[in-house]
């Protein structure tokens, strides 16, 4: 099968060097939490046996984190290897010309590139790099897992009669919104029948399996309400979708007898797209599932519980472990040591980031966390500024905003929700889902402090354009007549 855009008719010449190399095929999903996957803890029955088995052929970490949670740019800085604003991507921002990337950097290595779905996120300046683009309407809007099956067996296919390495990088658009079953996917239908164009043109795959309120599993940062467990349900029957598009694309690959000699990735691009995760940096936010397969070099079943790694590493982890010269002017580094048996103590912490978000609008934060605190500083929390993002469309925050109005707890969720403090500190290992904000406890007066000097120096080093406001509002005293919050 032909895929839509063949982009070059010229392939660079195939060497010997490159046959040695492996493939690379990068699975991801969008908005998936890292505990909706039943290896990494949920308790629905056989949500995500795909998902599953290769964590049991493979290494999974137990602290990885994205950089950025939300689509776009998270993906620029897999691409990259650099900080957002060491990119230009800062959200739903172009890479800046002259920025090398991955994608780039592999063709020329001589590798077969291919992108299936997300095309519009996955450095859409830089289309020239993809030998095959399967947009996301030619695979039922990035959700049936048929499709995927077709197309990674034709491009695995096109790969083996080039005789070159492959790298493809296969993005399943679930479980994002609209979620399956949802009003909002019977809308994004109905456009989709008047005008093909839309984003949505390629309709929509019947749910394959479908998870009922009563057995969705209610995040403990988010209250159980009834629309809240209707809206969950429908994302976990996307999660299961997500999950079967994950098996179709490693059944192609096994079927194309590479399996063996293929680096297989598998990681969610940030948290679920409902309050307190994506678009923002609380740990749910940024958590990923990250699963790497690599037959001879890592070990199966293994469980990494020690090291941090984030998506600022993806892109140097890859040319690390096939071989090639990094890429200038990353700030990431490989962990290729760590999948090869090896501690690396200097996988501590991890920095993330959020700047301008889809409606174009800054709500800067900075988070660095460890294994098991978290500090925050939010750029923009001035006591009146209110954040808005997608998270709060659909059911889930209009149920706790009605809620609100009779429950106090719940009032005061939607209030630090919307309107956040300048700073935030949060036992992690006691307090998983950051329900309770210790800036202000004195017990952790001098742990605060040696985040704050972390965070200082994670934004030197990175040359963050907010280092300068993060100095005068938090670093220079007077501190405590600054806004903080509890």
């Amino acid at each position: 099968m032909r895929f839509l855009l063949a982009l070059s008719v010229c392939l660079p010449a195939f060497s010997a060097a490159a046959a040695e190399r492996p493939n690379i095929l990068l699975i991801t999903v969008d908005d998936m939490n890292w505990d909706s996957v039943g290896i990494y803890g949920c308790p629905i029955r056989n949500i995500t046996p795909n998902i599953d088995r290769l964590a049991g052929e493979g290494l999974r970490f137990e602290h990885a984190h994205v950089t950025i949670a939300i689509c776009q740019p998270t993906r620029a800085v897999w691409m990259t290897g650099r900080y957002p604003h060491n990119s230009g991507a800062l959200g739903f921002n172009p890479i800046r010309p002259g920025v090398p990337t991955l994608v780039e950097r592999l063709r020329e290595a001589g590798y077969q590139t291919g992108l299936m779905a997300k095309h519009g996120h996955v450095v859409p300046t830089r289309k020239a790099a993809w030998h095959e683009i399967v947009p996301a309407k030619e695979l039922k809007n990035g959700r049936s897992p048929q499709h995927y099956y077709r197309r990674a067996k034709a491009f695995l296919e096109s790969a083996a009669q080039a005789q070159r390495p492959f790298f493809l990088m296969a993005n399943a658009q679930d479980p994002h919104r609209p979620f399956a079953g949802s009003v909002q996917e019977e809308n994004a239908a109905k456009r989709d029948g008047q005008n093909k164009s839309h984003q949505y043109g390629g309709g929509f795959p019947d749910a394959m399996r479908l998870i009922r309120p009563q057995t969705a599993v209610v995040p403990g940062f988010l209250p159980d309400l009834p629309d809240v467990r209707q809206e969950l349900g429908q994302y976990f029957t996307s999660v299961y979708r997500a999950d079967q598009v994950t098996g179709a694309v490693l059944r192609a690959l096994d079927e194309s007898g590479q399996r063996d000699r293929t680096l297989v990735m598998f990681l969610s691009d940030h948290g679920m797209p409902l309050p307190f995760a994506k678009t923002n940096v609380w740990r749910n936010s940024t958590r990923t599932p990250w699963i790497i397969r690599w037959p001879g070099v890592v070990k199966p079943g293994s469980h990494d519980r020690t090291h941090l790694v984030s998506g600022i590493d993806l892109c140097p982890t890859i040319l690390d472990a096939i071989g090639i010269h990094p890429l200038d002017g990353t700030d990431g580094k490989s962990f290729l040591n760590v999948l090869q048996g090896e501690v690396d103590t200097s996988r501590s912490d991890v920095f993330t980031h959020i700047n301008t978000i889809a409606s174009r609008r800054d709500f800067s934060m900075r988070s660095v966390q460890n294994a098991r605190y978290g500090y925050i500083y939010n750029a923009w929390a001035d006591g009146e500024t209110r954040f808005k993002n997608e998270s709060q469309s659909g059911l889930t925050f209009k149920a706790m905003a009605e809620a609100a109005k009779t429950n106090s707890a719940i009032a005061a969720r939607v209030r630090h929700f919307v309107l956040r403090s300048r700073e935030e500190f949060y036992d992690y290992e006691r307090d998983p889902d950051a329900l309770r904000n210790l800036i202000r406890d004195p017990q952790h007066a001098d742990r605060i402090r040696e985040f704050r000097k972390l965070m200082q120096t994670r934004m030197q080093e990175s040359k963050d354009p907010k280092l300068g406001q993060f100095e005068k509002q938090v670093l220079a005293p007077p501190r405590f007549g600054q806004l903080g919050g509890a």
